[in-house]
């Protein structure tokens, strides 16, 4: 991601949103799915819809991670959902994570997650919104070296990722899908820079699927209460879009 400063020591701070590459869930080869997420149960439901993404959550900052930190990750499934939409059925699930280190409890987030039924081909694409104008902004290449990185360092084994073929043909996607907590990252670590401290709290969801192979936008403006903040596709779409607050 460019960081500037990549070499971290002991006891230095660790990069915002280090913790979606900590404690990540492994499972054995034979012990995940066709989509290369792990099988159904464990900690998440088995809910029979098969496609499983990632919607939004929230975070609220206490302290940072350093360097050298023992982590724990207590996990909780706070709420499960059946719901049918334009799309067909679906299933919202949410997942409370609390990060504890030797300073004690250090962040907590809401993960929401949602499965859905296949992509129906003859149902018509719902139109994601066109993005906002933006007070700040920069460029990204969606390139296929950095959703794999991402996923590498995340653990992540969703094919839609890297698999271009399953992206398409199984998921129904138009190509390989960017992470939503790769997206977070970048919008958190943008309200970070702009406004020189880490918000306390930082909500974010997901609008649109961001695809692979094109350059995508890092925007931000302010609100009374803080930023506004948001990725978008190419063709000016909404793809992710958060609110970052300092009190």
């Amino acid at each position: 991601m460019d960081d500037p400063t990549p070499e971290r020591a002991n006891g230095d701070e660790a990069p915002l949103a280090i913790h979606w590459c900590l404690a990540p869930s492994t499972y054995p080869m034979s012990q995940l799915g066709l989509d290369g997420h792990p099988m159904r149960g464990g900690l998440l439901p088995p809910v029979p819809l098969p496609h499983r993404m990632w919607a939004g959550g929230q975070i609220e900052m206490r302290r940072r991670f350093h360097v050298g930190d023992v982590v724990t990750r207590q996990s909780t499934v706070r709420d499960v959902v059946l719901k049918t939409g334009r799309s067909g059925a679906l299933c919202f699930v949410t997942v409370d994570h609390a990060f504890s280190g030797p300073q004690g409890l250090v962040l907590t987030e809401r993960h929401d997650i949602v499965y859905r039924a296949p992509r129906d081909p003859a149902a018509s694409v719902q139109v994601a919104p066109h993005a906002p104008a933006a007070r700040w902004s920069y460029s990204v290449m969606a390139d296929p070296v950095l959703l794999f990185r991402y996923s590498a360092i995340t653990f992540n084994g969703h094919r839609i990722h890297y698999d271009r073929d399953h992206a398409i043909k199984a998921e129904g996607h138009a190509g390989l899908v960017v992470h939503g907590p790769l997206q977070a990252t970048m919008l958190l670590e943008y309200a970070a820079r702009l406004q020189g401290t880490p918000p306390a709290t930082f909500t974010f969801r997901g609008i649109s699927p961001l695809i692979d192979g094109a350059i995508f936008t890092v925007n931000a403006d302010e609100t009374a209460t803080g930023l506004h903040l948001w990725t978008a596709a190419a063709d000016g779409r909404l793809c992710m879009e958060a609110q970052a607050l300092w009190t």
